[in-house]
């Protein structure tokens, strides 16, 4: 009887720290082993393109190109990518995107990036413009520096098309609802994974260009620090492109992995026309629910982390203070994914649907109250928690604004982006491809691009106000934000098991 016990026992925890029956590794490994390639690759292109933007054109320039580049590029990319899903099958898709980012690393790491006098327009010229026409200024110095403008730009669509759109279109096609609640948040804890490693290999790369010995940072190698880094994201994609045919090739054609009749029917449907397409995508109250999940997550995590970085710019002024910080917390963020994850995927096994999405607006909801509320009555409350934790108001706002990016950003992808994709596998194929386009890519783009433009729009109706002044307006629109989140995931909730009932899922 002990030793039965003993047995369960063994077998009860290693579900829960390896929830992957053994047969199913086939399919899951080669699955989670592209979502960490992306990972990495998204990471490093993160990290990289604001140094790129900051240093060549300016921090102004970043809202700008949040709003008129990266936000009508992304429109362009899902109304080519929606026209490619009609004339294409989903792998060619596929090969076409990966292909196509592939591309442009390849020519910015060894033609633009190397000889930016080259392609760029004369600097006297451009800012004898900008003087000229102060008003079009930023404008201006973007199109001065287009390369670095377009960098940006790909590595903000990379995230958005390879991660939240193929990777788990493709994860979702192939995915039974079983199989999702004990795969997706694993895919997660090994992905993530990847925020280390992205660390060490920039560390790596860049030091040995870079000569550190003196207080003076000095390139080595002129125009050539990120060759060897972009070089790894290229090859890493070639890894993704080899195991997407792999999985393809061998798990899609084991019947013990894959149903073949999904297929079939999945060759038998009429494709519709673009036209069609929208109007299918903009008049679906499910996707609409979902578009408005993503949308809260953006321009909530956005309102925080804009008072956020204010602060953290006043407690480290420099350039160099601020990165060694900012490298601490991808550190601390990798670590709290990692260990969420692990949390996360017996959540989705234990709990429902509904009950797992609305994990991530309540976390959001509790530390962003306890980050406004300290800086909005910082005479009363954040005297009393100054003095208690022994360290200076701005220095605990840090702090706090920290803890709660890091519990945030842990929680949505432990359990935000999970649920989200499990709510689109009940959906029809059609429903599945574009509509998952329109959410994942405009929902996104206005999400992340939300905030900022609400901040920027208060400054530019207000401009005698600082982040100081405008903290109490800026809360106020995150509770309204939260709230409506809260309300979209109980509506979801209802639709998306009236789908699982509809489709015997």
């Amino acid at each position: 009887m002990n030793k039965e016990n003993a047995i369960k026992y063994i077998s009860e925890l290693r579900r829960v720290v390896w929830p992957i029956e053994w047969h199913e590794n086939k399919k899951f490994l080669p699955m989670a082993a592209m979502m960490f390639c992306i990972l990495f690759d998204y990471s490093v292109l993160r990290s990289i393109k604001d140094g790129f933007v900051i240093t060549n054109i300016g921090a102004e320039a970043i809202s700008f190109l949040k709003t008129y580049l990266v936000l009508p590029s992304a429109v362009i990319m899902m109304i080519i990518y929606a026209k490619l899903c009609n004339v294409m099958n989903q792998q060619k898709v596929f090969y076409t995107v990966i292909g196509f980012f592939t591309v442009f690393l390849t020519v910015f790491a060894f033609l633009l990036y190397p000889y930016p006098d080259l392609v760029h327009p004369n600097p006297e010229v451009i800012e004898r413009l900008a003087l000229e026409y102060p008003n079009f200024k930023w404008f201006i110095r973007i199109y001065g520096q287009w390369s670095f403008a377009v960098f940006y730009a790909m590595a903000e669509l990379y995230g958005s098309m390879m991660l939240s759109l193929l990777f788990w279109q493709f994860a979702n096609q192939i995915t039974k609802t079983g199989e999702a609640k004990r795969f997706y948040s694993m895919f997660g804890l090994l992905g993530n994974f990847a925020l280390p490693i992205t660390a060490i290999a920039i560390t790596y790369t860049l030091s040995t260009n870079v000569d550190m010995s003196s207080d003076d940072v000095k390139i080595v190698v002129e125009g050539q620090s990120f060759a060897p880094l972009l070089s790894l994201t290229i090859f890493s994609n070639i890894i993704v492109m080899f195991l997407y045919a792999w999985i393809n090739r061998n798990v899609l054609t084991d019947p013990n992995l894959y149903d073949m009749s999904s297929k079939a029917a999945k060759k038998s449907k009429v494709k519709l026309s673009l036209k069609d397409s929208f109007k299918m995508i903009f008049t679906s109250k499910y996707l609409g629910l979902l578009v408005t999940l993503v949308l809260a997550y953006g321009i909530s995590i956005n309102l925080v982390e804009g008072v956020w970085k204010a602060k953290l710019k006043e407690l480290y002024p420099t350039q160099e203070a601020l990165t060694m910080f900012m490298g601490k917390f991808q550190a601390y963020q990798g670590v709290a994914a990692i260990l969420f994850m692990l949390v996360g995927s017996n959540i989705l096994r234990r709990v429902s649907w509904a009950t797992a999405a609305i994990f991530t607006p309540l976390m959001i909801f509790i530390t962003g109250t306890a980050f406004f509320s300290f800086l909005i009555f910082d005479q009363t409350i954040g005297l009393y928690f100054t003095a208690f934790f022994g360290t200076g108001p701005m220095a605990l706002a840090a702090i706090i604004g920290t803890a709660q990016n890091v519990l945030s950003k842990a929680t949505k992808y432990s359990l935000f982006d999970s649920t989200k994709e499990m709510a689109y596998i009940p959906l029809d194929d059609e429903m599945k491809s574009k509509g998952k386009a329109a959410v994942d890519v405009i929902g996104g783009r206005f999400g992340k691009a939300g905030g900022g433009i609400i901040q920027s729009t208060f400054f530019l109706l207000l401009p005698a106000y600082t982040f100081a002044e405008a903290t109490p307006y800026f809360a106020s629109i995150f509770f309204v934000i939260v709230i409506l989140w809260l309300y979209a995931v109980k509506a979801l909730s209802k639709e998306y098991q009236n789908q699982i009932k509809d489709h015997s899922y």
